[in-house]
């Protein structure tokens, strides 16, 4: 189900590229905004001056570069598709992807609880440096602390049964890598939001994991950016109770028409703390200012969920650019690259395989 490219060396490279940049720029977004979150706009232009930040800076403990959660579970969501992945073509047992991301997402929480890897343990669960507790959300927590796995022929909707009221970021920041699947759009879609639902039932909650994964898997294809954007709108009109993941693209879209953007227009959007305000700062930022460093840095500077803003925008210029256009300087400094890159590689290898 995962093999919609076509076999070719150069089709095979290019989407190897474009798996790459989606997890390392997002871990590159998040590592910029990690030692600034929480703070307001006016305490970072204070700290760092009239254009906030525009590197990677210290963080707690004087550490530059460090990642959190948001990277830290897009990986683990990349660790359980790749198994569903392995397990259907050596098995040939299809559907089972639900639970295994739920199991990956299982052992992420117990990088949460534990000081370091159990004896044993064996994939991501056996990286030291993924065993560090950086503020993550509370919905994702607490989701996880249930046994709920989401049915992948449920109907959308409706609240979900896990935190149905909630409606953060937690579920958009880590569904890349459904996008990254090579599935249709609307499988894209279909499989984030349901997997959302593991924490987050707020159907806006949902349905903004489900828009992002599908975005992602049309800058995959190929798409532009804008082109992506509008094709994930036409999949959310389909579904009720859409009304505000879609009035907040729009909003994305309209905002990065006027150009000139600004830190203040940003925060028009939001502060990125809830699903569809995280999703449109990323969305807008990416399509305001083409340079990646400039866009990245926008996505950053501004009052809330700055590391969440910086992965997003992160996956979606990884996701259409590839690996190649990358500032080197950042990335070389951003925690767990090597690790990071071979995950990619290896899910990448995964899906190409038939």
């Amino acid at each position: 189900m995962y093999d919609r490219l076509g076999p070719s060396w150069e089709a095979t490279a290019i989407y190897r590229a474009r798996v790459r940049g989606c997890l390392l720029a997002g871990a590159m977004g998040d590592a910029l905004g990690y030692p600034i979150e929480f703070a307001s706009l006016d305490r970072i232009r204070a700290l760092h001056g009239e254009r906030g930040v525009t590197g990677l800076v210290p963080g707690v403990g004087g550490v530059v570069g460090r990642v959190t959660d948001d990277t830290q579970m897009t990986l683990f969501t990349s660790e359980g598709l790749r198994q569903a992945h392995e397990r259907e073509r050596h098995k040939g047992i299809g559907g089972g992807w639900s639970r295994l991301v739920r199991e990956a997402y299982g052992r992420w929480f117990d990088t949460q609880r534990l000081l370091a890897p159990p004896e044993g343990a064996t994939g991501l669960a056996a990286q030291p440096w993924l065993y560090a507790r950086r503020a993550p959300g509370n919905a994702c927590l607490s989701g996880l602390a249930q046994e709920f796995v989401p049915d992948p022929m449920a109907e959308l909707g409706l609240p979900g049964p896990v935190n149905s009221d909630s409606k953060g970021c937690g579920a958009v920041m880590r569904s890349a890598p459904f996008g990254l699947s090579r599935v249709p759009g609307d499988t894209a879609f279909a499989m984030a939001a349901r997997s959302a639902q593991t924490t987050h039932g707020h159907p806006t909650g949902y349905y903004s994991a489900g828009a992002f994964a599908a975005i992602v898997a049309h800058l995959v294809e190929g798409d532009s950016l804008e082109g992506a954007v509008l094709r994930a709108l036409r999949l959310l009109a389909r579904y009720p109770g859409h009304e505000e993941t879609t009035a907040a693209l729009h909003e994305a879209l309209d905002l990065a028409a006027e150009g000139s953007p600004t830190p203040e227009k940003i925060e028009s959007l939001g502060e990125g703390w809830i699903a569809e305000q995280a999703l449109a700062i990323a969305v807008y930022c990416a399509l305001v200012q083409p340079e990646i460093r400039h866009a990245l840095l926008l996505s950053v500077n501004h009052s809330g969920d700055s590391d969440s803003t910086g992965a997003i925008c992160g996956n979606l210029l990884g996701a259409h650019h590839g690996d190649h256009r990358l500032p080197q300087e950042w990335l070389e400094a951003v925690e767990g690259r090597a690790e990071i890159a071979v995950c990619a590689d290896d899910f990448a290898a995964e899906c190409v395989r038939r």
